[in-house]
C-alpha cells in the first residue's frame, strides 16, 4: 500500500466559492463580523472603497475587485496577522496577498489630503470669547492612549483602566496645532501626572 498518496486537487470552482464566502462572512454577514474583521462597519467601509476607486483610482485586478483587496489589508491592519494566515483565509497565493496589500497601502497613502484635514489655527486677533482665556497660550499638552501587542509577561503594566493593552503618550502642540514634543514609550497604567513628571525632568 502507497502512503505517498497526495491529496486531491482542490477544483477552481470550489475554490472560488471559499473565496466568496470568507469575503462574505467577513464585510456583508453583518455589522459586527465587518467591524470585527476590518474594524470598520459596513457603510464605512464602503465610503472607504468608494474613496480608493473614485478618488485615488485604485480598480479592480484580473483577480481581486477592490473590495477584496481593501478587506485584505484592513484584516491584516486590524488583527495584526502574517501574509499566510490571509493565504489561508482568502485562498490566495503569497504573491497575490503581498502585491494587493501593497497596491491598496499605496493608494490610501494617495487620500492623504482627503482624510487629514489640518487644524486651522487661532489668530492673536480673534474675537471670540470662547478663545479669551486662552489668549496668551503658547500650546496644549495632553495624554492619549494608543493600542499594542505586547509579550504577555508586560501585559499587566500595560493595561489601562478600561482593560485594554495600550501605551500612554504625552503630545504637546503650539498654537498652530502643530506637535512640537510628544513623549511616547509608557506604559498603560501609568498616571499622567507621573509621565508629565518625566516630561519636566
Amino acid at each position: 500500500m502507497n502512503n505517498n498518496k497526495r491529496l486531491p486537487h482542490t477544483p477552481p470552482d470550489t475554490r472560488h466559492r471559499i473565496k466568496e464566502l470568507a469575503y462574505f462572512r467577513m464585510i456583508h454577514e453583518s455589522n459586527l463580523m465587518c467591524r470585527q474583521s476590518t474594524q470598520m462597519d459596513r457603510r464605512t467601509f464602503a465610503i472607504l472603497c468608494h474613496l480608493l476607486r473614485n478618488v485615488a483610482g485604485l480598480s479592480s485586478t484580473e483577480i481581486v475587485d477592490v473590495e477584496k483587496m481593501v478587506t485584505m489589508l484592513l484584516h491584516v491592519l486590524a488583527h495584526d496577522v502574517k501574509n499566510r494566515v490571509i493565504q489561508r483565509e482568502f485562498v490566495r497565493s503569497s504573491e497575490i496577498v503581498s502585491r494587493h496589500f501593497n497596491i491598496v497601502l499605496l493608494t490610501i497613502l494617495r487620500l492623504y489630503k482627503e482624510l487629514i484635514k489640518r487644524p486651522v489655527p487661532v489668530t492673536s486677533n480673534c474675537n471670540d470669547q470662547c478663545w479669551k482665556c486662552f489668549e496668551n497660550c503658547l500650546g496644549a499638552l495632553d495624554g492619549t492612549y494608543i493600542k499594542v501587542n505586547v509579550p504577555a509577561g508586560d501585559r499587566p503594566t500595560f493595561r489601562t483602566r478600561k482593560g485594554e493593552i495600550a501605551t500612554n503618550v504625552l503630545g504637546v502642540c503650539d498654537t498652530k496645532g502643530d506637535f512640537v514634543y510628544v513623549l511616547a514609550g509608557w506604559e498603560g497604567s501609568a498616571a499622567d501626572s507621573r509621565i508629565l513628571r518625566d516630561a519636566l525632568s
